[in-house]
């Protein structure tokens, strides 16, 4: 950089190196301007000449010769100068690129962008949770990220909020829901206070070595943090075990990120339904609109006995409405056509969060903001996990789950249902399979065969469809041949589309399980159903629900609600 002329590279501020090109619509590194443009036009004319007499080379860029361009071809028409006209698409694909909070700091052209790069790569935190996540950054499915907020007391900025020295504990957990096509999000938050069972789960420790730290039944959800030396993988790990959704990744942030974030952003809008002032969190704010930041966003955030009921799904609440509006900043166009907004608010994330291994870098969580960034506003659900007061407490300080709804939601993120109404690309043809008349259940012929779903399928399904649903005519084929499959088909014949309706409403089959062929079948032949890797059991539908149930509260992440 010093031969730019522009100092050392610690003295330069790269997000004034980055310029908007209206032709593009993308940012564009620019450095100084050439040497050959610092002095006056005169003396640059003057200077070139005198090298020319004195017979020196023209090797400084003020003595360099102009280039004189090529004669144009007899009858070639003179180059245009009239501008390029800029692009229809050019804003909407600046917006594009810039979706997530790395996606716009990270596109690496010269060297102020390569110095910036490298501070944000040193500032990342990471640890290894071995099998708990995918490893991977991104995925051709669903993506599943467990945001953790740790009420850790120790390292800067966290001191002096109670509990002095505290290792923390999985005080705020939301998991974060990217469905396969990228048209929706859901983010539901886990109460700290849910009685569930933590699993055993191996650590990594500074040595290398791994330590096996023994499950605890029925304890609170928050103990599945740092208490007996967890990790973020025991977090995970709790979560599958109670979700069966499996986790590919974790971002775990402490008092500190949401000071730095919020004023990064430049404050996150919120709304109150009344005055509050909390001696607790030390939130003081009067009924109406405010922009809060810095220790005012985490008093905002921290509060909960002056907001609805007192405890903490109140305060769960309230985060919420936090994080929809600050999706909402990030992803508005003041900050997204900022540069030096965009920079500070990656200098603040990478200082501010800790990754697992499999995000551990840059690039790999550029690739995570860019996918996850796709994904508009309005389509982003928050929810809370449906839950009843301890009915073993006499006076309830914790909850329980709620298991019917709580199984249809978790069975909903499972199957990548949407929270929110998206309209989907589905081919007319694809849809089709599933209208039409079905046939009585006693006059569905199929085979079952289990191509990889767990021990025994086959035949517990027969089971069930011959006690359960008057499938008689079913039968156990044993194991498919050939490589395990990941989905659940079923084969037919156009002429048995009508028991092929039939067996896909009773098992909940997608329409894309459904295979049809091109010949009709004898009249006493079976269709095939061959279990996949999706199959969970007999009984269980391998679609979720097509609604949310009645027992979720949802809020959108494009609306703003006031806290009551």
């Amino acid at each position: 950089m010093d031969a730019q002329g522009r100092g050392r590279a610690g003295d330069i501020d790269p997000a004034d190196q980055w310029v908007l090109n209206p032709d593009t619509g993308d940012y564009e590194l620019r450095l100084s301007p050439p040497a050959e443009h610092s002095a006056p036009p005169t003396q640059r004319r003057a200077s070139t000449r005198a090298g020319s007499r004195s017979g020196a080379p023209a090797t400084e860029p003020s003595r360099r010769r102009r280039d004189v361009p090529p004669q144009r071809k007899r009858n070639e028409p003179p180059p245009s100068r009239r501008k390029p006209r800029p692009k229809a698409e050019g804003k909407k694909k600046a917006l594009y690129w810039t979706g997530g909070v790395m996606a716009f700091v990270l596109v690496a052209g010269g060297g102020g962008a390569l110095y910036f790069y490298q501070r944000l790569n040193n500032n990342i935190s990471k640890i290894d949770v071995g099998d708990a996540g995918s490893g991977s950054a991104t995925s051709d499915g669903a993506v599943n990220i467990l945001v953790i907020g740790t009420d850790v007391r120790t390292g800067k900025g966290n001191e002096g909020y109670g509990d002095s020295g505290s290792v923390g504990h999985a005080d705020t957990s939301i998991l974060f829901h990217v469905s396969k096509d990228r048209t929706n999000a859901t983010a539901l938050s886990i109460p700290r206070d849910l009685i569930t069972d933590v699993p055993a789960c191996p650590t990594k420790q500074k040595d290398g070595s791994t330590k096996n730290i023994p499950g605890t039944p029925q304890t609170r959800f928050n103990n599945s943090l740092g208490q007996e030396g967890r990790d973020p993988g025991c977090t995970m790990r709790t979560v599958k075990k109670m979700t069966g959704v499996s986790v590919d990744h974790f971002m775990m942030a402490d008092f500190n990120a949401v000071k730095t974030l919020s004023s990064a952003v430049g404050g996150v809008d919120v709304c109150l339904g009344k005055d509050i002032n909390d001696p607790d969190s030390h939130l003081k704010l009067s009924k109406g609109h405010h922009t809060v930041e810095g220790e005012q966003a985490l008093a905002f955030v921290r509060t909960r006995h002056s907001v609805g009921l007192g405890g903490d799904l109140s305060r769960i609440e309230i985060q919420q409405q936090f994080l929809s509006s600050m999706i909402r900043k990030m992803k508005s166009s003041d900050t997204l056509t900022d540069p030096t907004k965009l920079f500070d608010l990656a200098e603040a994330a990478t200082k501010a969060l800790t990754v697992d291994t499999g995000i551990g870098s840059i690039d790999k969580l550029r690739q995570l903001a860019q996918d996850v960034g796709r994904v508009n506003p309005k389509n982003i659900s928050f929810a809370t996990i449906p839950v009843l007061d301890n009915p073993a407490e006499k006076v309830p300080s914790t909850v329980v789950l709620n298991e019917k709804p709580s199984e249809e939601l978790f069975s909903m993120i499972r199957n990548d249902v949407s929270l929110t109404e998206v309209k989907k690309k589905e081919k007319a043809k694809e849809a089709a399979k599933l209208k039409g008349p079905k046939a009585d259940p006693s006059e569905v012929r199929v085979e079952v065969l289990n191509g990889g779903g767990p021990f025994g399928a086959a035949q517990d399904t027969v089971d069930w469809l011959q006690n359960s649903e008057n499938v008689l005519k079913s039968s156990n084929g044993g194991n498919a041949t050939g490589p395990k499959q990941k989905k659940t088909t079923l084969k037919y014949a156009p002429n048995q589309a009508d028991q092929a309706r039939q067996l896909a409403d009773m098992m909940g089959l997608p329409a894309s399980a459904l295979k049809p062929g091109t010949e009709d079948a004898e009249p006493r032949a079976d269709m095939t159903l061959t279990l996949g890797a999706d199959f969970k059991g007999a009984g269980t539908p391998l679609t979720g629900p097509a609604k949310t149930p009645e027992e979720v509260k949802k809020v959108n992440a494009a609306k703003q609600v006031c806290a009551k």
